[in-house]
């Protein structure tokens, strides 16, 4: 039994003991998930060599591939952590041993950009491999993304032609930007997403996401 503080019946180098053992489960769950991930990952990619990014064969090496860029992008994802300076710093701790060479914030994200093509198909194939691919039932819906709100900065920017003007009925107001369009399972698995503009027809958004990617209705009941 833990106690509250040092001293109430408990000595310090027991509760020292058990946060270290605490730590060292977490850590052996990190390097589980993180081989499992880089694994799958490197054998999905010898499969399909046409979805790894060209490089020219003459040239300096990367010095992290593209199988541990890929699992560590997914690694930031399922832990949560929404900003890639204070994921690379959690990884440069914890995960060192793993990623002997880890890139600064803007190399990541540079990198992460060259491979969204081949992320996106990962990310597909690696939701397959769940159980709750199989999930009888599919729902799909979109959420405002506002983009801008003064009128000089709409006519500025550099998304023009691609947001438009949209209304949100959660929040009963008119928004000027793009709508993110999701189909997950109901255990919160995501399918398939897409970004449109504000207007576009969510059903229209939904046939022609399956019509891109036939392999998502593949199987599919109904």
């Amino acid at each position: 039994m833990l106690c509250r503080e040092v001293g109430e019946g408990c000595p310090e180098s027991a509760l020292l003991t058990q946060t270290s053992n605490r730590e060292v489960l977490v850590d052996a769950d990190l390097d589980t998930l993180a081989t499992a991930l880089y694994v799958r990952t490197g054998d999905l990619l010898k499969d399909h060599p046409h979805r790894i990014t060209w490089r020219p064969k003459v040239g300096i090496a990367p010095m992290i591939s593209d199988a541990e860029m890929v699992t560590l992008s997914v690694m930031q994802a399922l832990l949560g952590y929404t900003s890639e300076a204070r994921w690379l710093r959690f990884a440069g701790e914890h995960l060192r041993h793993l990623f002997p060479y880890l890139p600064q914030q803007p190399g990541y994200n540079k990198r992460l950009r060259r491979l969204a093509a081949t992320l996106n198909w990962l990310l597909g194939a690696l939701a397959r491999d769940t159980s709750v691919w199989t999930d009888d039932v599919w729902v799909v819906d979109s959420t405002p993304v506002e983009c801008a709100r003064s009128r000089e900065t709409v006519k500025r920017s550099d998304l023009a032609g691609w947001a438009e003007y949209g209304y949100c009925a959660s929040h009963s107001r008119l928004f000027w930007g793009l709508r993110l369009h999701l189909i997950a399972t109901l255990h919160g698995l995501p399918i398939g997403f897409a970004l449109a503009g504000a207007k576009a027809d969510e059903r229209q958004v939904l046939f022609d996401l399956l019509h891109d990617d036939p392999t998502l209705a593949v199987s599919r009941p109904g």
